[in-house]
Order: structure tokens, then C-alpha cells, then sequence
């Protein structure tokens, strides 16, 4: 999982700062917040830097029209754009706001869903390779997203019942998957290779894992311990933490590659 940035501790808080803040005492996601903030950012160029204690629903109207009109968002990206500067004036600026209407929406396009045939699904995956093929195939055979598949641990994997237990996920909800059979081997594959490399980097004064919320703090020794490590993505955590790169930001690369 990536690092958050930390807050500021100053008596008096930047505004963005005021939003991580109330975004994480609600235990929204990481990229909820980062979606969030960036809309916000936008919001405040697109009215020339002013203030958004000096605007409002006027305001928000245009920049949402804006973004249909202009910008030709689709329709789910502008009720994103809408939810977060609701967030910012009723839960950060506490500023009464009247209902945001009669804005240009964008349209919602009435397209059919894609669905791949099994013999399609198996042509794709036949082009992968290594750590891509092994995500990609947990992506479709236990239903995961694709940052709850980066921010797997390896004591979610349980190879004795063939589940998987995914913690925080959407609505930080957590759940319980399925772990296909014919991933298992793979997967074991993967630890073992993962686990040597673990070794390594703890010897060498590395190996260490981000913490979700302040359990480094209730289990100091949880970040080097071996059932917290990462466990589909092979990484040098040495060269991860030189480079000052999260692991998630490295298997998002190795997913997107192809």
C-alpha cells in the first residue's frame, strides 16, 4: 500500500490539508483522496485561484458545465468532480450549500458491456508472462480489483481452504474470495521466490512494508515480519526504498506494461 503524504501540524492547516485530514478520519480510500483533492485543485484554477469560502453553488454549476461542455468529461467522471466539492463545502468548509442543479450533465453513453468468452479470456492471459500473467489471472478467477490484488499480504492467502481474504476494499469493506485451484502452484512459486528476496533485504537492513493506520505503532515489529510482506510482486525492497518508490506504485507498472 502507498504511503500517504503526511498532514500538516500547523495551528492553522491549508485548506487541501483540512481535506486530507476529514478524508481520513472517515477512512476514505487513498485514491478517493487523491481524486478528490485533484478536482478541488481544478475548481479553484478554473475560478482564477479564488477562495472556495468566497464561492458556491453558482460556482459549481459553471465548473461542472464547464466539464460537459468544454472539457466533454464522461458522465461519471463530472459526479465525481460533483461528489468532491460536496465533500469540500459540507464536511470540510461547514458552509451551507444549496442544491447544485440546472448544470449542463454530461451524458452517460448507452453503450453494452463487454464480456470475454472463457476461450477469449484464455487468449489474453496466453500473452502474458510471468508476474503480469499471475495478477492478471487473479483479476479474473478471484474477482479482485486491481489495487486490492497490489495490496495483497501474504497471510490473506489461504491455501488450505482456496480463499482469499481481502481487507479494506471498496467502501472499505473486507471480503472473502475465491482462490482458483489452478493458482495455487503458481502462487506458492511466487512466495518462495518473494521470500528469498525478503531474506535478503532484512539482512541487508531493508524488508520493511507499509502499515495500514497505526498498526506499526500496536505491532512494531510487523512491518519486517514475513506474513506482512507484499505477496504478488516480486520487488527488491532495497531498490524500492532508494528510489523512493511504494510497491504499489511498482505493480502498477509491471500491470500496466502490456
Amino acid at each position: 500500500m502507498q504511503p500517504r503524504p503526511a498532514v500538516s501540524s500547523e495551528s492553522k492547516p491549508k485548506l487541501l490539508d483540512q481535506v486530507r485530514h476529514v478524508l481520513r478520519l472517515k477512512h476514505m480510500s487513498y485514491r478517493t483522496e487523491e481524486a478528490y483533492v485533484q478536482w478541488m485543485k481544478r475548481f479553484i484554477v478554473f475560478h482564477h485561484k479564488r477562495h472556495p469560502s468566497t464561492m458556491g453553488a453558482a460556482e459549481i454549476r459553471a465548473f461542472l458545465t464547464h466539464l460537459a461542455v468544454d472539457s466533454k468529461v464522461a458522465a461519471s467522471t463530472q459526479n465525481v468532480a460533483l461528489q468532491a466539492l460536496l465533500f469540500l463545502y459540507r464536511q470540510v468548509l461547514k458552509q451551507p450549500l444549496a442544491e447544485v442543479e440546472d448544470f449542463e450533465r454530461a451524458k452517460a453513453p448507452g453503450r453494452l458491456p463487454v464480456v470475454l468468452t472463457q476461450e477469449e479470456v484464455a487468449q489474453v492471459l496466453g500473452k502474458l508472462h510471468g508476474t503480469p500473467r499471475l495478477m492478471a489471472s487473479l483479476l479474473y478467477g478471484a474477482g479482485l480489483r486491481l489495487m486490492e490484488c497490489v495490496r495483497l499480504h501474504v497471510k490473506d492467502l489461504d491455501f488450505t481452504y482456496a480463499q482469499i481474504t481481502v481487507h479494506d476494499g471498496k467502501g472499505a469493506q473486507d471480503r472473502v474470495t475465491v482462490l482458483p485451484q489452478t493458482l495455487i502452484e503458481p502462487l506458492q512459486r511466487q512466495l518462495a521466490t518473494t521470500r528469498a528476496l525478503h531474506e535478503e533485504d532484512l539482512a541487508e537492513g531493508y524488508g520493511e512494508v507499509y502499515l495500514p493506520y497505526a498498526f506499526d505503532r500496536k505491532d512494531p515489529g510487523a512491518a519486517t515480519s514475513w506474513a506482512w510482506q507484499l505477496s504478488s510482486l516480486r520487488h527488491n525492497a532495497r531498490s524500492t526504498h532508494a528510489q523512493g518508490k511504494s510497491a504499489a506504485t511498482i505493480c502498477q507498472k509491471v500491470c500496466y506494461k502490456r
